[in-house]
């Protein structure tokens, strides 16, 4: 029995789709899906099975025109992780086409992806009409010699299990990477503040959730089996901390208990969730920041 794995970088513009195909394709929710863009930050690595083959996915940040230091961080990211991976996937949405962030991807391919198993995945297939994906699938194949073409929904499940079963042919032979059991690379400190800053950036608007990090401070295990954990919430201007209290503490109460209520779900036990409010007008400059983001500091250097 011939045992496969690799890893598999999913690509493409901002809100693409990219985080609800992963958890999709892993079965459970290991990455930040919300309906702002820009919105993960780290290279999240979930493990997927099909058959003898193990999936690594590697869900990396939109690929975006960056203007801070972060954008740039996390641009560098989405590149690096697509440069490391065995096959890449360009997300493409089936109803807004070869848009500028795709032309500005397939320039991109030109270069990183020369001699490189590149697939496209026409997502959200179903917001257009078949005439229209045609003809969207012929354009872009046209641009790049892509190894395969996927129409599928991402949010629906249409087609995901063809891409699987496919990616998974892909995998150069070798032992497994990961325990079959696991889901995900990131510590589950990490993943607690995602979850957090998930809840917030689907709480607040505007540009505050770009302007705003969570970090989990301390975790600790209880005698009776449930988990305390201790977040600190970083913005970068004093105002910024009032709207995340809300009125009354509303809005920092409604964000505690989602984010308490998915883990629970997530961890299957009790949690005791503690959430802070820091202002640190310098957070987007500070080294120590991009890191607990899994992302790298000289990265956004101009």
């Amino acid at each position: 029995m011939t045992t496969r794995a690799g890893f598999i970088a999913l690509i493409g513009e901002p809100n693409a789709g990219k985080s609800t195909l992963l958890n999709r394709m892993v079965g459970a929710k290991v990455s930040i899906v919300t309906h702002k863009v820009q919105t993960t930050r780290a290279r999240i690595r979930g493990v997927a099975m099909e058959g003898e083959s193990q999936l690594v996915f590697v869900d990396t940040p939109g690929l975006f025109l960056p203007r801070r230091r972060l954008d740039r961080a996390m641009v560098a990211a989405a590149w690096g992780g697509a440069a490391d991976a065995d096959v890449v996937v360009l997300l493409v949405e089936a109803h807004r086409g070869i848009t500028e962030g795709v032309e500005r991807i397939l320039a991109g391919l030109e270069d990183m992806g020369k001699g490189r198993c590149v697939a496209l995945a026409i997502n959200k297939i179903d917001r257009v009409q078949s005439e229209a994906l045609l003809g969207l699938t012929e354009a872009l194949n046209a641009r790049f010699d892509f190894a395969q073409t996927f129409m599928i929904s991402a949010e629906k499940g249409y087609g995901v299990e063809d891409l699987r079963r496919w990616l998974a042919e892909q995998m150069p032979e070798g032992p497994w990477l990961y325990p079959e059991d696991q889901i995900a690379d990131l510590p589950m400190r990490m993943i607690a503040a995602e979850i957090t800053r998930e809840k917030l950036t689907l709480r607040l608007h505007q540009e505050l959730p770009y302007q705003l990090t969570v970090e989990t401070e301390s975790w600790e295990e209880r005698e009776d089996g449930s988990a305390r954990i201790d977040q600190i919430i970083y913005v970068a201007r004093d105002g910024h901390k009032g709207i995340i209290l809300g009125k009354k503490g509303e809005t920092i109460k409604a964000v505690s208990k989602a984010a308490r209520e998915e883990l629970e779900e997530f961890l299957g036990r009790r949690v005791h969730l503690f959430c802070q409010i820091k202002v640190r007008p310098g957070w987007l400059e500070e080294a120590a920041r991009y890191s607990e983001m899994g992302l790298d500091f000289k990265d956004g250097n101009g």
